[in-house]
């Protein structure tokens, strides 16, 4: 395991080895195993390397059985003796600068408020430690981001040494490890001791920066998303541009987008009230206008009303006649939709009714016998919906 050169080296980019065997896994996925090898397998919770042995694509690595499997695209017998490897040298230097930056972040919560994490996952986009903690304000989490980025700019090397149990004693680690045997530390002098299998720079200055990126409540303890590194850049551009396209949307300068955005939204919920009580009174027009007529049954079939109009609707029209019913149906794309009520002086059933009429548009419903309403496909005409309630109440 100490030999292997992603562990003697993990700045080494290219390297030469033999290949010792091929084989195939059973869902088909063909790999390679070599006399020594760069290439990081997934495990320790940092993802694989990737990269090329000779001209064939390596996708995938994992360590099984005390061998490191490259599973490549194509076929493994193209491959024999000795072969050229070379890693996709940004995918391992992004993870390397994250599980690093891990390691600072994690240490600077330990060394403020003696705060361990209790999980980590590298992903794609984000990496995310789960902190044991009931909470962490915002005080809280700009003082480890400030102390993670002071480490980082110390520029302190990163080192790693292999130990045995009986020395574990011998070294303050962050946590309990949990192997057995030989054991690789990953040293930051003065700082963290720990435990760990994966990949690092050699020093914290590589790590470059780290950026806290929000937090959320996970299974009792505190998740905290963040990136390092190349990411960090990454998601400064991201927000630039958002940024930039928000200000000259609103027409001011980004430092005062916040602001007007502020206003403008404050400014949109106005004029949705106003708008909501506008409609209010043309539906009251509407149902006054409706209810004039010398008809006991008002039945009215609409084009794109919602729902919630139907039921405004209805609910004034029998509130301004109480000897009425007020049949109202409408059609919305691929669906009839519908509501019925009664008047006070009214003792017909609104729900009887929608149970007649539901079977013909394969619809659900529910409501009380003074008011229902129902929706379902559109398999008859609006009119002939319509049709059929009318006829429901004979």
């Amino acid at each position: 395991m100490k030999e292997l050169l992603y562990y003697q080296d993990a700045m080494q980019q290219e390297f030469t080895a033999t290949v010792v065997r091929t084989g195939s896994e059973p869902d088909g996925r063909q790999y390679v195993v070599l006399s020594n090898t760069a290439f990081y397998p997934t495990g320790g919770g940092q993802p694989h390397d990737t990269g090329t042995l000779n001209n064939t694509n390596v996708i995938d690595v994992e360590k099984i059985d005390d061998e490191i499997r490259h599973y490549i695209e194509g076929e493994a017998s193209t491959l024999s003796g000795e072969v050229h490897g070379k890693l996709n040298w940004k995918r391992r230097f992004d993870h390397m600068q994250q599980h690093a930056g891990q390691h600072i972040l994690t240490a600077a919560f330990v060394e403020l408020f003696d705060a361990p994490t209790v999980s980590f996952h590298l992903g794609s986009e984000q990496v995310t430690i789960d902190i044991a903690v009931d909470s962490l304000s915002n005080e809280q989490l700009a003082a480890a981001e400030a102390r993670a980025n002071a480490i980082i700019l110390e520029n302190r090397p990163i080192e790693t040494k292999w130990i045995t149990e009986q020395q574990l004693a011998d070294y303050n680690l962050r946590k309990e490890v949990a192997v057995t045997g030989a054991i690789r530390l990953v040293i930051i002098p003065d700082f963290d001791y720990n435990g760990c299998g994966g990949t690092h720079p050699t020093s914290t200055g590589q790590v470059s920066a780290i950026k806290i990126l929000g937090t959320e409540k996970m299974k009792g303890n505190v998740r905290v998303s963040f990136v390092c590194g190349g990411r960090v850049l990454a998601e400064l551009a991201m927000r630039k541009t958002v940024l930039a396209d928000v200000a000259r949307q609103l027409s001011v300068p980004e430092t005062e987008a916040a602001t007007a955005l502020t206003k403008l939204l404050a400014s949109q919920k106005a004029t949705e009230k106003a708008l909501v009580a506008a409609k209010e009174e043309l539906l009251t027009y509407e149902a006054k206008a409706l209810a004039a007529s010398d008809t006991h049954i008002i039945a009215i079939a609409f084009h794109n009303r919602t729902i919630q109009e139907l039921q405004k609707l209805a609910r004034f029209i029998v509130a301004e006649r109480a000897d009425v019913i007020a049949l109202l149906v409408s059609e919305n794309e691929d669906k009839l939709q519908f509501v019925a009520a009664r008047g006070t002086q009214v003792d017909t059933s609104m729900k009887e009714l929608a149970t007649n009429v539901l079977p013909c548009i394969n619809g659900k419903g529910g409501g009380s016998d003074q008011m229902v309403q129902g929706g379902g496909e559109r398999i008859i005409a609006c009119e002939q919906l319509l049709t059929a309630m009318q006829e429901a109440l004979q």
